[in-house]
């Protein structure tokens, strides 16, 4: 079998080996699970697969869907209940995966504790924390238009788009070695900084950019003076009682990706989806605080209108986008990565769904589709 390296990891195929083995082809960042044991996930297993929805192909089964959906890892949670357990692709409950943007809801919620504490200032624009950025594309960009990805920058994020602005940037952490060129930035910071055209007016559109959780992170860093990885791992990794450490994609400086880098096991990110069903408290302890939890989900007028307006507005009709977090509606919390990574939590039915996939390409509606009306009709049999 050809090697799989930073050169063809995202291909077809390539990836369903290298979403499992990131850290043996780009340089990362370990956090490290706690010293105590694991919270404790109950096990009582219940045939799902049987279940049957109606996608765009036709009547189907959730098993036909972890099949034509690339699947790697596929967890159901009811209450605290783990009733439905499948890996596949050599995938095991021990294995660490890429979550891609996933891994945006993580910053969203750490930078919640800072908000809510007084530690750090929303409504404060970017150069106060980081006056580098005087000059810059976020020069008027307040760290909540970052959270809420309305930042006026310009910034391409058709991940079909193989010469799109995201694309540039994850060339920086060697993801696309092809896109390197002379003139390139040598890391995410010297990226954001090159960044000086503005499409829109901040706050007035929707526009989702991997650029503003980079930058979000790097307003963390500079506002508590601590190292993003050690604050995310005190106070939200291994508060979860997570039984394997995580990884992220670091950049030459030593910055973590939190843009699409992180990777988790499943039974972890399973973890991470109950703590947001019980508004932040999760291991016996308050871990998100419930009101920074429940600003996300309320929303406001509009960010729901910017939304409806936006490439996205048809995939949640009534959602909104908020604190790095998808509102699919006032019940439904979703975390979403490209090539098919899912985090959905319904609050009404008491339900988590996790799944990991490789799919062959990084936005495929239709694949998109079939994974959240198999999730919704999983929410409506139990």
């Amino acid at each position: 079998m050809k090697e799989i390296n930073s050169t063809n990891w995202l291909q077809p195929q390539n990836n369903r080996k290298s979403f499992q083995n990131i850290r043996s082809i780009f340089p990362v960042i370990s956090l490290k699970k706690g010293n105590d044991k694991p919270s404790k996930i109950i096990k009582n297993l219940r045939p799902i697969k049987s279940i049957e929805f109606e996608d765009l192909d036709g009547k189907k089964s959730i098993s036909d869907m972890l099949k034509s959906t690339y699947t790697d890892a596929f967890l159901v949670l009811k209450g605290d209940e783990l009733i439905f357990e499948e890996y596949f692709n050599e995938m095991n409950s021990s294995s660490l995966h890429l979550m891609n943007s996933i891994s945006k809801s993580f910053v969203g919620m750490l930078a919640g504790i800072f908000i809510e504490n007084g530690k750090i200032d929303p409504n404060k624009e970017i150069p106060f924390y980081i006056p580098e950025f005087k000059g810059t594309a976020f020069s008027n960009t307040t760290l909540q238009h970052a959270l809420d990805m309305t930042a006026a920058v310009t910034f391409g994020e058709d991940y079909n788009d193989n010469n799109a602005d995201f694309w540039h940037e994850s060339a920086v952490l060697g993801w696309r070695p092809d896109l390197r060129e002379k003139n390139s930035s040598e890391n995410l910071f010297d990226f954001a900084l090159s960044l000086k055209d503005k499409d829109q007016k901040d706050g007035e559109k929707y526009h989702y950019r991997t650029v503003l959780t980079n930058i979000i992170v790097m307003v963390i860093e500079r506002a508590t003076d601590e190292k993003f990885s050690k604050l995310l791992e005190k106070y939200l990794w291994q508060k979860l009682g997570s039984e394997q450490e995580a990884l992220i994609v670091k950049d030459e400086a030593g910055f973590p990706y939190m843009g699409a880098g992180m990777n988790a096991c499943a039974r972890d990110l399973a973890r991470f989806g109950l703590m947001l069903l019980h508004d932040g408290f999760y291991n016996n302890e308050q871990i998100i605080p419930a009101s920074w939890i429940e600003s996300t989900k309320e929303g406001s007028a509009h960010l729901r209108k910017i939304f409806s307006e936006s490439d996205y507005g048809l995939m949640f009709p009534e959602g909104h986008y908020k604190n790095q977090l998808w509102i699919a509606n006032p019940n439904t919390m979703i975390c979403l990565g490209i090539y098919g990574q899912t985090i959905y939590v319904n609050q009404l039915a008491n339900i988590v769904i996790v799944k990991f996939s490789s799919h062959p390409q990084p936005a495929d509606n239709n694949l998109y589709t079939s994974i959240l009306l198999g999730m919704e009709a999983i929410v409506n049999e139990l």
